[in-house]
């Protein structure tokens, strides 16, 4: 037992943690204060090297939120790993996940960011492989490569700052020069390979394979959101450029993870899509020019999708480890508590009314209603909050009511450390959005709409739950349509083949032109390449041994050529 008091033991100090900054936060937003933090590392003559931190409401209110969500995590894998061999290796992975996340949010030099960066990519790589199997170090695989992009990127950006004579980009947010596309380009870049944008968006549904406390915390709140929080931080120097490219991709990013979800089987997955989903929504706010909205969502979806992993990890650990919801139907009966808590955080992703989704979303729906946008990005927007509803509600019918389905119930156990977990968060689910609200916007903003505008997104919300109830009534007679629509349906639930492109499309026609070469490296291509040159080595060597014998007809034939050489030359 000595482990489940050391995961109490951090989970309590990190709880306390959090909830000092969130409240220091809240006193800093209040009373307007700001402050920046020098440590000097090492001084050596006229040289010293300087660690910067950056301590404001935003980060301090989002550092709390993030600590308070990893104690109930860690809380909550003390009972879900118990079964598991190295549980002191998995505590001491969270937290080094736990203190990179720190590191990115506090720093205002790009250099510190760049650790935390790294360190986010290295530790959630060793978390996605944690069980060891192929298909966990394939999906390791895909997330480490598609992240390093982006450290790639943030390394060149540094460089291009050298200009400048200081890495602290706090300092340059309103300064306009004439290279400054260039490092626009490199932090969105990065910003769009870990918060897994399109076309990078494949690494994420992959990262699933990692264990399902770390798929809360890494995949809802702190990893994805990482590449969001930066450019919240770079908004006013982003804005200065044409942006409109940009929003085009994170408004497909929410519409295509929209519809995978809806087609997709796999618990995880579907939750996993539906992160990639609100990530685009962030996104495209952003590139509006509302970062507070952005950093708003942030932290609301951050509460309910974290619950949501929670509550999908204790189902499928019931389950007898099955993430098929084909397998699962009729749970309430079995853990009533789990289910509920997991209806409540499924209607605060719809964004019912008064749930903590609701103030974000609605407000994001209206401001971007408000805003000189086309029909195009107007009906994404829509189409992609249709969809949320649709697959949310695709998942309560299929996993929590209906009929028992393929699977056998296998366990009725909702531990106390997971119920007691689950139900903090399920707290912030409903009254997170409106208590955020209150604070990051503490004069309402008044929007005038026609009353079919205003109500268009509660229209939007009947209207996917009607379509998600009609998705899972699907009878064994309608399949016959994915079956006479076979590449449409694959092409809809496979994220647009973007994961084929990136894996077994790049290699695969490699193994079909390495047995095309294999007929030539057998035959010209060794006797060309492979032995050219020790063959003719060997050519040259053997004249050379003549040449050397001290043979007088040797003598005379190349006396005789260096004549003619010498009469050519005159």
């Amino acid at each position: 037992m000595n482990y489940m008091c050391l995961y109490k033991f951090w989970s309590i100090i990190i709880f306390s943690s959090g909830l000092l900054l969130f409240f220091l936060g809240v006193y800093f937003l209040m009373s307007n204060y700001l402050l920046f933090i020098d440590w000097e590392l090492i001084s050596f003559n006229s040289f010293s090297v300087v660690m910067t931190f950056l301590f404001d409401w935003m980060s301090l209110i989002f550092m709390g939120c993030v600590l308070f969500i990893s104690s109930m995590v860690i809380y909550y894998s003390s009972s879900y790993m118990s079964g598991d061999l190295f549980k002191t290796r998995f505590l001491i992975l969270v937290l080094l996940f736990i203190l990179s996340m720190m590191l990115l949010i506090i720093s205002p030099n790009l250099i510190s960011i760049l650790l935390g960066w790294d360190g986010l990519g290295l530790v959630s790589y060793c978390l996605v492989i944690y069980f060891q199997n192929c298909k966990s170090y394939n999906a390791g695989m895909l997330t480490i490569l598609v992240n390093r992009i982006g450290d790639v990127a943030i390394l060149i950006s540094i460089a291009w700052l050298f200009n400048l004579g200081s890495w602290n980009y706090f300092y340059y947010m309103s300064f306009f020069f004439g290279w400054g596309s260039w490092v626009m380009f490199l932090v969105v870049l990065a910003a769009f390979t870990k918060s897994a944008q399109i076309p990078f968006s494949s690494w994420l549904p992959a990262a699933m394979a990692a264990p399902t406390p770390v798929s809360a915390l890494v995949h809802s709140s702190t990893l994805v959101t990482a590449g969001v929080y930066l450019l919240i931080r770079f908004n006013s120097f982003i804005m200065m450029f044409n942006v409109n490219y940009l929003l085009l991709l994170s408004c497909l990013t929410m519409f295509m993870s929209g519809l995978g979800a809806n087609f997709e089987y796999d618990l995880k997955k579907v939750i996993a899509l539906s992160t990639l989903s609100q990530l685009g929504l962030m996104m495209s706010i952003l590139f509006m020019g509302y970062p507070l909205l952005a950093y708003l969502h942030l932290l609301t979806h951050a509460f309910f999708k974290a619950l949501l992993f929670l509550c999908a990890g204790l189902i499928i650990h019931n389950m007898g480890d099955s993430q098929d919801i084909r397998h699962m139907g009729y749970l309430v009966n079995q853990i009533p508590y789990a289910c509920t808590c997991f209806c409540i955080s499924s209607l605060s992703l719809c964004g019912a009314p008064f749930m903590a989704g609701f103030y974000s979303k609605d407000l994001v729906l209206e401001f971007m209603s408000f805003s000189y946008f086309n029909l195009f990005i107007y009906l994404m927007f829509f189409l992609s909050i249709g969809l949320t509803v649709s697959y949310s509600f695709r998942l309560i019918y299929y996993c929590i009511s209906g009929s028992t389905n393929l699977f056998p119930y296998q366990l009725y156990g909702e531990s106390s450390e997971m119920m007691n977990s689950m139900i903090y968060l399920t707290f912030l689910a409903v009254v997170g959005g409106s208590l955020l609200s209150w604070l990051v916007f503490p004069y309402p903003s008044l929007l005038m709409f026609p009353i079919e505008c205003k109500l268009m997104p509660l229209f939007v919300i009947i209207l996917g739950g009607w379509m998600g109830y009609e998705v899972n009534m699907i009878y064994w007679s309608d399949s016959l349509l994915s079956l006479l629509y076979n590449m449409l349906v694959t092409y809809l639930g496979s994220m647009w083949f973007m994961s084929t492109f990136k894996t077994s499309m790049i290699y695969s026609n490699f193994m079909y032109l390495s047995k095309w070469c294999y007929f030539v490296d057998l035959s010209w291509g060794e006797y060309l390449i492979s032995s050219f040159f020790p063959s003719l080595l060997n050519y040259i060597s053997k004249y050379n041994i003549i040449y050397q014998g001290n043979n007088i007809k040797m003598y005379l034939i190349s006396f005789m050529f260096f004549g003619l050489f010498m009469l050519f030359l005159i």
